[in-house]
């Protein structure tokens, strides 16, 4: 091993063992209110669709990219709240806030909406950084950011009227939505504070239910702390008749755009046939440990990325 290479990993000491602790915390947090961790495949004959994420090819088979699809199964057979940490990756995602194999924690439970899983994950953050040592403050790249909860909800349809507008929810443009989002939205959030933003278009959200009384949007919100976005929940829809379109639609658009054939994943599709109202999240652990180390990049809080490995 090179003296370069022993400096760098020596360099992450702190941040790897508080990354430990962040692991150690999130599970007292889900094993004390009665969830199963659960271990769901990497390497899957099919993943979920997605048309701006690009697998990992395994012989014929596909890396997870998340393990959501497993994990509704579960729920479908009757399991009613799990958590799980799973290595997902994603073909092309490298940069200060990207790594192609990172990990993922992403729990469910059954019952429950989009609104009870974002308390969830304000109970879980603020639990996690006060263990930490962290009182109602955290600083983050020098900005001092108020985690007292509830933390505040704004719709995507409000960011983007005020921040640059129009209503993505009246126009769907989902070219001009990542635009603007980076360029306009992101950048005008409160920096002292969390942000959820709640009630995408309902193009934004393939696996999300639409909202009752409002088919434009989905019930689907991401947290945002410190410019970092952490996590993204959804209440889940479960009709399997609807999923199975919004699929054979993706799978369409990806063949048309990167003449890439995805298979359905038909097992998932059956189980959805029993799967119960449930809500759901993935959220990004790297990131988390980024937040709770101050680190201005995920190679700070990864012993090996993808340019170490």
């Amino acid at each position: 091993m090179s003296e370069d290479e022993i400096k760098r990993l020596a360099r992450l000491r702190n941040n790897l063992e508080r990354r430990a602790l962040v692991f150690k915390y999130i599970r007292e947090f889900f094993d004390g209110q009665g969830f199963l961790e659960v271990d769901t495949p990497i390497r899957a004959p099919a993943i979920a669709p997605e048309a701006f994420i690009v697998p990992f090819q395994s012989e014929d088979w596909c890396l997870a990219a998340s393990p959501e699809l497993h994990m509704k199964r579960l729920l479908a057979a009757g399991y009613e709240k799990i958590y799980q940490f799973s290595h997902c990756f994603r073909k092309g995602e490298r940069g200060r806030w990207h790594n192609t194999e990172f990990i993922m924690l992403e729990w469910y439970r059954y019952g429950a909406n989009y609104q009870k899983i974002i308390e969830d994950t304000e109970q879980l953050i603020t639990g996690v950084a006060g263990k930490l040592g962290f009182k109602k403050n955290i600083t983050y790249r020098g900005q001092e950011i108020d985690l007292t909860t509830p933390w505040p909800r704004l719709t995507v349809s409000e960011a983007y009227l005020k921040h640059a507008g129009w209503d993505p929810a009246a126009k769907d443009d989902p070219e001009r939505f990542d635009v603007d989002f980076i360029d306009k939205v992101l950048p005008n959030f409160a920096k002292d504070h969390p942000t959820i933003l709640t009630d995408y278009p309902a193009s934004q959200a393939s696996l999300a239910r639409l909202k009752p009384g409002n088919n434009k949007v989905a019930e689907r919100a991401e947290v945002f702390i410190g410019g970092l976005e952490l996590a993204n929940a959804y209440s889940e829809l479960a009709d399997a008749a609807e999923q199975e379109k919004r699929f054979k639609d993706t799978i369409k658009q990806i063949k048309k755009e990167r003449g890439q054939t995805m298979p359905m994943p038909e097992r998932f599709i059956e189980a959805m046939k029993s799967l119960p109202e449930c809500g759901g999240i993935a959220l990004g652990v790297d990131r988390l440990v980024m937040l709770l180390c101050d680190a201005d990049s995920i190679d700070d809080v990864t012993a090996f990325t993808q340019d170490t490995a």
